[in-house]
């Protein structure tokens, strides 16, 4: 399993401690200026709700999931292929596309994913963090 769920922090540590890849909603208002939200004071981890990759698996990720999680926004500003030590914001807009992909391309444990980004769509996006 590719995507991983945990009902506890003490799940999640027995699994791996720090080591994944986050995928997060983004809980900032819809109003709120991009600086803001790509800013790193933005970001609180280790909630239960995000989905986790676990780092060993980094690379199947990356290989499965690179053309679907192109264009995110970098903490820098600018945006590109998926950075999987950085931070990668995707606007509300850039769920439906995702979305898409994913039931096109069927990528690796895909079914985990798409009830996520289900959930996203009553956020401001969504961030891919890195390792």
């Amino acid at each position: 399993m590719l995507f991983h769920k945990f009902v506890s922090q003490e799940e999640r540590r027995a699994l791996g401690g720090s080591d994944f890849i986050e995928l997060q909603y983004c809980r900032l208002p819809h109003s709120s200026k991009l600086r803001n939200i790509i800013s790193v004071d933005a970001i609180s981890h280790w909630k239960l709700d995000p989905l986790y990759v676990s780092g060993d698996d980094m690379d199947v990720f990356f290989s499965n999931y690179h053309t679907i999680f192109d264009h995110g926004i970098y903490n820098n500003g600018k945006s590109g292929v998926i950075d999987v030590f950085g931070l990668n914001y995707y606007p509300p807009e850039s769920t439906a596309l995702i979305v898409e992909r994913v039931k096109e391309n069927h990528p690796l444990d895909y079914e985990p994913l798409l009830q996520w980004l289900n959930d996203a769509k009553h956020y401001n996006g969504f961030y891919v963090l890195g390792v």
